[in-house]
């Protein structure tokens, strides 16, 4: 049954107590769990009448230190509204891990912790400490402020550096309208250089030494201009293998949009002074460790440069290399270029060859048309390597089949074309497979001349010649039943189980469809294979023909080839497309691509181009 007590509020707490499932509320709050030196989980104590008391003196004892509020300073906040001040900068108290002091969340509002840069300049986007420099990047201006020391200004306006007990000294404008826009993830450091992007000017930017240049200058200036405007993530890193300043221009990865329908990234060198390659991998962040170079994909980090993978690759896929040229000699002349030629590693190949445009002409369906001239694309040196195999046999015997025996000692490639000058032959009927006549012993014998074998299923003319192992040379046919397999031979002969006989000078082909074939009857054969279908036609990489060049012909590693027209008539030329070799323009772009044949993965290497011309009249 309760009861009322009365008590005196300055020598006890009342404290309400109400079970929530296992853990006991104080005054709305769980308090600190009993496993933690707090109240113990007290059941059954349920109600509005239920209360705890607790004694205000410590251990409730007689005239011991009461527990009270202690002194309070009171602040008087005429604004206590939260406010943004994003070009703002505040520091804690020092943290200091030898000896265990640790104020990070000590924040005085009786010390000046706070320095303002130019709010006109937009947020605070990136800081870098360097040495005893802070910088300071907003969206429109790049700073530096000393730390731990200030700087004094005389009358004359010379200044110098003292030490001072501020944390951050004077905020100091660096020279140039420029800062890092909303792109902080595009800073790169190394050594005194920084890099950084400020999209709102279009511009890729070098900080080197208290000034700014433009590094997009570099004959860049309206590709990146283009590429801003649409990408909003743009990435940055530093290649140390390469000492290269790596940008990756990528759609906004907030909202999953690309506009430019594909990433961009590219590679700035110091001493090149300019962007040097475009490459086809899409990093989600990049860092150099220890002289190695790291992107990180999908959550996975991978090394550049790495021996144990193939050149080109990224993130498991494998890209071929490109390397575009321009050749424009005599620059005020329209000029035919004949020839192309390169010196370097094996392995290169012609993509395409495009002469400048000669303008814009309006079609009778108001349309317009771009005229330029263009070439075939241009095989590498083993991409374009043939072979052209031509021969003839005589059919063993007569059968209206897909499947003969010819008297030859050849087998005929594997995708070799058949015609012939007293067969009807159907067009395009083509050699699927090609093999020696070979038999297999079934039982063995002693001195006997009939033997029984299989895997001929076919008959054998008689005075075939015979081979194999206790035959004697000269061993010929006498018959053979293809139904039975039984053979019988001019010279009786031991013969074991599984022993093979080839038959000598006759061979087994397969064409694509149903021959006529007679006895006698002559068969031509011929086939062109590249050098990516020798294993298929010859069953070797190094079939015995001579070699032809469809493509690049080498010369003490000077690769040349002839560059074919492939262009369609425009208006007012004469001589055009395939009736004349070479190309017409005052200037040409050749793109070369590492083919995929030759060493795939391996090193390639790419010296010089060049192109032998003449000046034409421009028909």
């Amino acid at each position: 049954m309760g009861a009322v007590v009365e008590v005196k509020y300055f020598n006890t707490f009342i404290l309400k107590k109400v079970n929530n499932t296992d853990e006991p509320v104080w005054n709305g709050s769980f308090g600190i769990p009993s496993d933690r030196g707090g109240y113990p989980v007290v059941t059954g104590i349920t109600g509005d009448n239920n209360y705890n008391l607790e004694e205000s003196r410590i251990r409730g004892g007689y005239n011991n230190t009461t527990v009270d509020f202690g002194v309070k300073a009171y602040l008087v906040d005429d604004n206590n509204a939260g406010n943004f001040r994003l070009s703002s900068l505040i520091y804690s108290g020092i943290f200091n891990s030898r000896t265990g002091i640790n104020q990070t969340n000590v924040f005085s509002v009786g010390e000046e912790i706070t320095k303002t840069a130019d709010p006109s300049k937009g947020s605070v986007q990136k800081l870098y400490a360097e040495d005893s420099n802070l910088t300071i990047f907003q969206e429109d201006k790049v700073n530096r402020a000393l730390i731990d020391k200030d700087a004094i200004y005389s009358a004359e306006g010379g200044g110098a550096v003292t030490n001072s007990n501020l944390v951050i000294g004077t905020i100091q404008q660096l020279p140039g309208e420029y800062g890092i826009s909303k792109n902080p993830e595009s800073f790169a450091v190394y050594g005194y250089n920084k890099y950084f992007t400020d999209r709102n000017s279009s511009v890729v930017l070098r900080l080197s030494g208290g000034s700014m240049q433009e590094i997009s200058n570099t004959g860049m200036r309206d590709y990146f201009r283009d590429q801003f405007a649409f990408n909003s993530h743009l990435l940055g890193g530093y290649d140390i293998h390469n000492n290269q300043y790596v940008l990756s221009v990528q759609g906004d990865i907030l909202s999953g949009v690309t506009y430019n329908k594909g990433h961009k990234t590219l590679s700035y060198d110091e001493q090149a002074q300019g962007w040097v390659s475009f490459f086809s991998y899409e990093p989600e962040q990049m860092l150099s460790v220890q002289n190695k170079y790291y992107t990180i994909k999908d959550g996975k980090v991978y090394e550049h440069y790495s021996t144990d993978v193939k050149r080109g690759s990224f993130y498991s896929s494998v890209v071929n290399a490109e390397v575009s040229t321009v050749f424009n000699p005599a620059p005020d002349n329209s000029k035919t270029f004949k020839t192309i030629s390169y010196e370097g590693s094996n392995g290169w190949r012609i993509k395409s060859i495009i002469s400048d445009p000669t303008g814009v002409d309006t079609q009778p369906d108001l349309s317009s048309i771009t005229n330029f001239d263009r070439t075939t694309s241009i095989p590498s040196y083993y991409g374009g390597e043939y072979v052209d195999v031509r021969s003839e046999a005589t059919c063993a015997i007569t059968s209206n089949s897909t499947t003969v025996l010819l008297n030859s000692s050849d087998l005929v490639p594997v995708g070799s074309v058949l015609d012939s000058k007293t067969i009807v032959v159907p067009n395009n009927t083509t050699v699927t497979a090609s093999s020696i006549v070979q038999g297999f012993v079934t039982a063995s014998n002693v001195s006997s001349t009939t033997v029984t074998i299989v895997n001929v299923g076919y008959e054998i003319p008689v005075g075939t010649q015979v081979t194999g192992e206790g035959l004697s040379p000269n061993t010929q046919v006498v018959s053979y039943d293809s139904s039975t397999g039984v053979l019988v031979i001019s010279e009786a002969a031991s013969l074991f189980i599984n022993t093979p006989l080839t038959f000598q000078n006759l061979i087994s082909i397969t064409v694509s469809a149903t021959v006529p074939f007679v006895v006698d009857n002559t068969i031509s054969f011929s086939l062109v294979a590249t050098r990516s279908e020798y294993t298929t036609a010859f069953s070797t990489e190094y079939p015995p023909y001579p070699r032809y060049r469809a493509g690049f012909c080498r010369k003490e590693n000077n690769y040349v080839a002839n560059l074919i027209n492939n262009s369609p008539a425009s208006s007012g030329e004469i001589v055009f497309g395939n009736q004349m070799s070479g190309i017409k323009g005052y200037f040409a772009t050749a793109t070369f691509v590492t083919d995929k044949l030759t060493d795939p993965g391996g090193e390639k290497q790419l010296f010089m181009v060049a192109s032998d011309y003449v000046i034409n009249n421009g028909y």
